[in-house]
């Protein structure tokens, strides 16, 4: 019994956002019991992606009040649900586990769950295979990257996203925490993780980041630049979080590298270009580049851009600005989904999955 309840729940995850496979191995079942109890497993299941009341939810699922009550606050005060308290109503939904209830075990991952996690990154826990999956992040080209005479939008500079949030979190990158556990650290900064609004708020309250202002975002982002992270907010115009992410730790840029042309999976109208006339050969971008998409070529660097992510890292440390971003033909843009919901829709029926919990399904 307490295995299938287990079983059930990997298979609800598996429906949601970037999906949660099963392995040869069965290592997705052993994070799951180390992570949820049965009676955490049980009520998951029970959940949807939509916030709903605890009594909305007992009434729904036939259980009392206040046990709902207050297992859905442990639940979110351990990272398996997401909480919104707004106007002194509080209010829970099921997550995804990417992006979702793994990066809230910021307090909770230590040397086994990290070892868990690399044992399933490795045995395919994301696929960003063109026409498999949509990526839950997009590549934001730096600021200082790219040129006053190509019309950008919005939601594709980082720093106009900062300005339009009121509330925001900082937060340690659990991916790089994780690498810490296992003597894999890049050295990098790791409080450089960004969220928004009611994802803000659910980190503090849950003492996983805190409050910053605007000014002390934008100065994140300076840092981040500075240190060569790449900058992924969440895959939508409006996006409830920002990633500043490098090649040797992050799940989705090391998984992205396993690709032959990491460029068709990425949301950017952008890749780099070498102007041969002006590159002298120091190879300075070789090491910013997170996705070994330059080679030297007779001693002069060119882009690969089947593997350019048009992160821009390499334009801004350019000694001679040889490197500069260019805009990809028409034919290649992308926009993202307006919002989480539309993105989870999107990937939901790229995938052949549904939104609507299993046990649900014919309700």
């Amino acid at each position: 019994m307490t295995d299938s309840i287990y079983i059930k729940l990997r298979e609800q995850l598996d429906q949601y956002s970037v999906g949660f496979p099963k392995t040869a191995s069965g290592i997705e079942l052993k994070i799951l019991q180390k992570l949820f109890t049965p009676e955490e497993a049980a009520m998951y299941l029970d959940m949807t992606m939509m916030l709903e009341s605890p009594e909305a939810v007992a009434e729904r699922t036939g259980r009392a009040p206040e046990a709902v009550s207050a297992l859905l606050e442990r639940m979110a005060a351990r990272g398996l649900i997401f909480r919104q308290r707004k106007n002194g109503d509080v209010r829970y939904a099921a997550v995804a586990f990417v992006i979702g209830s793994y990066e809230f075990q910021l307090k909770n991952m230590d040397r086994e769950l990290a070892e868990m996690m690399e044992a399933y990154l490795e045995e395919g826990l994301l696929d960003f295979t063109p026409g498999k999956n949509v990526l839950p992040l997009r590549t934001i080209p730096v600021h200082k990257s790219i040129t006053v005479s190509h019309p950008v939008a919005p939601y594709a500079q980082a720093r106009e996203i900062i300005k339009t949030k009121e509330i925001i979190a900082l937060s340690d990158c659990i991916c790089r925490i994780q690498q810490e556990l296992l003597g894999k650290g890049c050295g990098k900064p790791k409080e450089v993780c960004l969220s928004f609004g009611s994802h803000a708020d659910y980190y503090v309250e849950n003492k996983l980041g805190r409050y910053i202002t605007q000014q002390e975002a934008l100065e994140v982002l300076d840092r981040c630049e500075a240190a060569g992270l790449v900058n992924q907010p969440a895959n939508m115009v409006n996006p409830g979080g920002m990633c500043n992410c490098c090649g040797d730790c992050c799940g989705v840029l090391r998984t992205l590298n396993k690709l032959p042309k990491p460029a068709e999976a990425v949301f950017n109208d952008y890749w780099a270009h070498v102007n041969p006339d002006l590159c002298t050969g120091c190879e300075t971008c070789l090491d910013r580049c997170q996705m070994a998409a330059i080679d030297m070529v007779e001693g002069l660097a060119v882009v690969n851009q089947d593997r350019c992510i048009g992160c821009g890292l390499c334009v801004t440390t350019c000694p001679t600005e040889a490197v500069q971003l260019e805009l990809k033909p028409e034919d290649k843009h992308s926009k993202p989904p307006a919002s989480g919901r539309k993105l989870m829709t999107r990937t939901a029926k790229l995938r052949g999955t549904s939104l609507v919990p299993l046990s649900m399904v014919g309700e």
